[in-house]
Protein backbone atom coordinates (compact mmCIF):
# COMPACT_ATOMS: atom_id res chain seq x y z
CA UNK A 1 0.00 0.00 0.00
CA UNK A 2 1.01 3.63 -0.87
CA UNK A 3 2.29 6.07 1.85
CA UNK A 4 -0.32 8.10 0.07
CA UNK A 5 -3.61 5.43 0.36
CA UNK A 6 -2.49 4.60 4.11
CA UNK A 7 -2.67 8.35 4.70
CA UNK A 8 -6.10 8.78 3.43
CA UNK A 9 -7.12 5.94 5.25
CA UNK A 10 -5.71 6.98 8.28
CA UNK A 11 -7.75 10.38 8.00
CA UNK A 12 -10.96 8.55 7.29
CA UNK A 13 -10.65 6.81 10.48
CA UNK A 14 -9.99 9.71 12.33
CA UNK A 15 -12.43 11.01 14.96
CA UNK A 16 -12.86 14.23 13.32
CA UNK A 17 -13.42 13.26 9.84
CA UNK A 18 -16.69 12.10 11.37
CA UNK A 19 -20.52 13.42 10.57
CA UNK A 20 -21.14 16.26 12.52
CA UNK A 21 -24.10 14.59 13.64
CA UNK A 22 -22.29 11.63 15.06
CA UNK A 23 -20.11 13.59 17.47
CA UNK A 24 -22.99 15.55 18.34
CA UNK A 25 -25.23 12.96 19.25
CA UNK A 26 -22.76 11.33 20.79
CA UNK A 27 -23.08 14.61 23.25
CA UNK A 28 -25.96 15.10 23.81
CA UNK A 29 -27.87 12.14 24.01
CA UNK A 30 -26.37 10.90 27.25
CA UNK A 31 -25.91 14.24 28.64
CA UNK A 32 -29.93 14.62 28.17
CA UNK A 33 -30.35 11.42 29.85
CA UNK A 34 -28.14 12.05 32.51
CA UNK A 35 -29.09 15.35 33.55
CA UNK A 36 -32.84 14.03 33.71
CA UNK A 37 -31.75 11.02 35.15
CA UNK A 38 -30.15 13.19 37.99
CA UNK A 39 -33.40 15.61 38.02
CA UNK A 40 -35.88 12.44 38.16
CA UNK A 41 -34.04 11.93 41.28
CA UNK A 42 -34.82 15.00 43.11
CA UNK A 43 -36.67 13.21 45.42
CA UNK A 44 -34.15 11.99 47.18
CA UNK A 45 -33.73 14.94 48.79
CA UNK A 46 -35.93 14.14 51.03
CA UNK A 47 -33.36 12.74 53.54
CA UNK A 48 -32.77 16.38 54.16
CA UNK A 49 -35.85 18.62 53.88
CA UNK A 50 -38.76 18.25 56.86
CA UNK A 51 -41.37 17.70 54.66
CA UNK A 52 -43.12 16.25 57.61
CA UNK A 53 -44.22 12.68 55.02
CA UNK A 54 -42.82 9.35 55.96
CA UNK A 55 -40.29 7.56 53.30
CA UNK A 56 -41.66 3.85 54.45
CA UNK A 57 -45.34 4.51 53.70
CA UNK A 58 -45.66 7.72 51.62
CA UNK A 59 -46.44 8.31 48.11
CA UNK A 60 -42.90 9.96 46.32
CA UNK A 61 -45.96 12.07 44.37
CA UNK A 62 -46.97 13.44 47.84
CA UNK A 63 -43.59 15.45 48.14
CA UNK A 64 -45.08 17.47 45.31
CA UNK A 65 -48.54 17.53 46.62
CA UNK A 66 -50.47 21.26 46.29
CA UNK A 67 -50.42 21.16 49.46
CA UNK A 68 -46.63 20.68 50.63
CA UNK A 69 -43.99 23.22 51.83
CA UNK A 70 -41.79 21.83 49.22
CA UNK A 71 -44.13 21.17 46.73
CA UNK A 72 -43.12 23.56 43.98
CA UNK A 73 -39.66 22.62 44.41
CA UNK A 74 -40.42 18.97 43.27
CA UNK A 75 -43.00 19.68 41.29
CA UNK A 76 -40.43 21.57 39.19
CA UNK A 77 -38.09 19.13 39.60
CA UNK A 78 -40.77 16.11 37.79
CA UNK A 79 -40.95 18.83 35.02
CA UNK A 80 -37.50 18.90 34.20
CA UNK A 81 -36.65 15.39 34.67
CA UNK A 82 -39.30 14.22 32.20
CA UNK A 83 -37.87 16.69 29.71
CA UNK A 84 -35.03 15.77 29.55
CA UNK A 85 -35.42 12.43 28.85
CA UNK A 86 -37.97 13.02 26.52
CA UNK A 87 -35.40 15.06 24.80
CA UNK A 88 -32.79 12.33 24.75
CA UNK A 89 -35.12 9.91 23.63
CA UNK A 90 -36.38 11.66 20.28
CA UNK A 91 -32.95 12.41 19.99
CA UNK A 92 -32.06 9.17 19.97
CA UNK A 93 -34.54 8.39 17.65
CA UNK A 94 -33.12 10.88 15.13
CA UNK A 95 -29.61 10.48 15.16
CA UNK A 96 -28.94 6.45 16.71
CA UNK A 97 -29.54 3.52 14.47
CA UNK A 98 -32.51 2.30 14.07
CA UNK A 99 -33.60 -1.37 14.87
CA UNK A 100 -36.87 -2.59 15.76
CA UNK A 101 -35.67 -3.44 19.41
CA UNK A 102 -33.98 -0.03 19.77
CA UNK A 103 -36.97 2.56 18.17
CA UNK A 104 -39.18 0.29 20.48
CA UNK A 105 -37.00 0.99 23.26
CA UNK A 106 -37.01 4.37 22.77
CA UNK A 107 -40.36 5.30 22.14
CA UNK A 108 -40.97 3.90 25.73
CA UNK A 109 -38.69 6.29 27.29
CA UNK A 110 -40.31 8.91 25.01
CA UNK A 111 -43.59 7.55 26.93
CA UNK A 112 -41.79 7.69 30.06
CA UNK A 113 -40.84 11.30 29.99
CA UNK A 114 -43.82 12.66 28.41
CA UNK A 115 -45.91 11.08 31.19
CA UNK A 116 -43.50 12.45 33.78
CA UNK A 117 -43.64 15.52 32.07
CA UNK A 118 -47.89 15.71 32.70
CA UNK A 119 -47.53 13.67 35.84
CA UNK A 120 -45.84 17.14 37.32
CA UNK A 121 -48.55 19.38 35.96
CA UNK A 122 -51.20 16.58 37.71
CA UNK A 123 -50.22 16.97 41.03
CA UNK A 124 -52.03 15.62 44.14
CA UNK A 125 -54.17 17.56 45.87
CA UNK A 126 -53.45 16.19 49.53
CA UNK A 127 -51.07 13.66 50.98
CA UNK A 128 -52.97 10.60 51.53
CA UNK A 129 -50.89 8.49 53.00
CA UNK A 130 -50.15 11.17 56.11
CA UNK A 131 -54.02 12.57 55.78
CA UNK A 132 -56.54 10.38 57.15
CA UNK A 133 -59.43 13.61 55.75
CA UNK A 134 -57.24 13.02 52.36
CA UNK A 135 -57.76 9.57 51.92
CA UNK A 136 -61.62 9.21 52.86
CA UNK A 137 -62.06 11.87 49.98
CA UNK A 138 -59.81 9.93 47.69
CA UNK A 139 -61.54 6.88 48.70
CA UNK A 140 -64.97 8.79 47.99
CA UNK A 141 -64.29 10.50 45.01
CA UNK A 142 -64.60 13.66 46.45
CA UNK A 143 -61.18 15.01 44.86
CA UNK A 144 -59.75 17.43 42.13
CA UNK A 145 -59.70 16.16 38.48
CA UNK A 146 -55.93 16.54 38.77
CA UNK A 147 -55.89 14.12 41.86
CA UNK A 148 -57.14 11.14 39.88
CA UNK A 149 -55.45 11.79 36.55
CA UNK A 150 -52.05 11.61 38.08
CA UNK A 151 -52.56 8.12 38.66
CA UNK A 152 -53.12 7.38 35.56
CA UNK A 153 -50.50 9.95 34.46
CA UNK A 154 -48.05 7.33 36.55
CA UNK A 155 -49.16 4.51 35.70
CA UNK A 156 -48.27 5.58 31.84
CA UNK A 157 -44.59 6.89 32.96
CA UNK A 158 -43.90 3.70 34.49
CA UNK A 159 -45.33 1.59 32.08
CA UNK A 160 -43.34 3.35 29.42
CA UNK A 161 -39.87 3.22 31.64
CA UNK A 162 -40.76 -0.47 31.66
CA UNK A 163 -40.83 -1.02 28.12
CA UNK A 164 -37.65 1.05 27.52
CA UNK A 165 -35.55 -0.98 30.05
CA UNK A 166 -36.77 -4.41 29.07
CA UNK A 167 -36.38 -4.00 24.69
CA UNK A 168 -32.64 -1.98 25.26
CA UNK A 169 -31.55 -4.31 27.47
CA UNK A 170 -32.15 -7.05 25.24
CA UNK A 171 -31.08 -4.96 22.26
CA UNK A 172 -28.07 -4.98 24.30
CA UNK A 173 -28.25 -8.45 25.44
CA UNK A 174 -28.59 -9.59 21.56
CA UNK A 175 -25.82 -7.06 20.17
CA UNK A 176 -28.36 -5.14 18.11
CA UNK A 177 -26.74 -1.90 20.40
CA UNK A 178 -23.19 -2.15 21.18
CA UNK A 179 -24.02 -1.51 24.98
CA UNK A 180 -21.85 -3.92 26.91
CA UNK A 181 -21.99 -2.20 30.03
CA UNK A 182 -25.82 -2.12 29.77
CA UNK A 183 -25.87 -5.43 28.65
CA UNK A 184 -24.00 -6.55 32.03
CA UNK A 185 -26.00 -4.27 34.58
CA UNK A 186 -29.38 -3.58 32.79
CA UNK A 187 -30.95 -7.35 33.76
CA UNK A 188 -30.43 -6.91 37.22
CA UNK A 189 -31.91 -3.68 37.29
CA UNK A 190 -34.53 -5.12 35.02
CA UNK A 191 -35.52 -7.64 37.67
CA UNK A 192 -35.51 -4.87 40.49
CA UNK A 193 -37.59 -2.68 39.00
CA UNK A 194 -40.19 -5.59 38.16
CA UNK A 195 -39.96 -7.03 41.78
CA UNK A 196 -40.67 -2.85 42.74
CA UNK A 197 -43.49 -2.83 40.34
CA UNK A 198 -45.06 -5.47 41.77
CA UNK A 199 -44.67 -4.41 45.71
CA UNK A 200 -46.00 -1.39 44.90
CA UNK A 201 -48.86 -2.16 43.07
CA UNK A 202 -49.73 -4.55 46.23
CA UNK A 203 -48.99 -1.85 48.18
CA UNK A 204 -51.50 0.42 46.63
CA UNK A 205 -54.23 -2.01 46.21
CA UNK A 206 -53.92 -2.96 50.31
CA UNK A 207 -53.86 0.96 51.33
CA UNK A 208 -56.92 1.48 48.84
CA UNK A 209 -58.70 -1.60 51.00
CA UNK A 210 -57.76 -0.09 54.01
CA UNK A 211 -54.88 -2.46 55.07
CA UNK A 212 -51.91 -0.76 55.91
CA UNK A 213 -49.03 0.61 53.29
CA UNK A 214 -47.69 -2.59 53.16
CA UNK A 215 -44.07 -0.17 52.60
CA UNK A 216 -45.11 1.41 49.40
CA UNK A 217 -42.93 4.19 50.55
CA UNK A 218 -40.25 1.77 50.14
CA UNK A 219 -41.56 -0.41 47.33
CA UNK A 220 -41.94 2.75 45.02
CA UNK A 221 -38.54 4.35 46.09
CA UNK A 222 -36.75 1.57 45.14
CA UNK A 223 -38.68 1.51 41.45
CA UNK A 224 -38.06 4.91 41.27
CA UNK A 225 -34.34 4.83 41.54
CA UNK A 226 -33.66 1.44 40.01
CA UNK A 227 -35.57 3.84 36.87
CA UNK A 228 -32.69 6.57 36.98
CA UNK A 229 -29.71 4.16 37.56
CA UNK A 230 -30.65 2.19 34.66
CA UNK A 231 -31.05 5.77 32.59
CA UNK A 232 -27.90 7.18 33.87
CA UNK A 233 -26.48 3.58 32.94
CA UNK A 234 -27.75 3.87 29.59
CA UNK A 235 -26.28 7.30 29.24
CA UNK A 236 -22.85 6.12 30.24
CA UNK A 237 -23.08 3.23 27.45
CA UNK A 238 -24.33 5.27 24.46
CA UNK A 239 -21.75 7.97 24.97
CA UNK A 240 -18.92 5.06 25.12
CA UNK A 241 -20.36 3.75 22.15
Amino acid sequence: MSSSTTTVTAEAMSPRKQPRTTRTSAVLVPLLLLIGALTYSTWLLEAFLPTGLSPLRSYVSELAGEDQPYGTFFRTADLLGGLFVLLGAVAALVWLERRVLTVAGWAGLVLFGAATVADSRLPLSCAPTADAGCAARERAGDIPWTHAAHAFSSSLAVAGALIGMVLLTVAARRGTAAWPLLARTGPVLVVIELAATGWTLASVAAFDAGHGTWGLGIAQRFQLLSIAVWIALLAWSVRRR
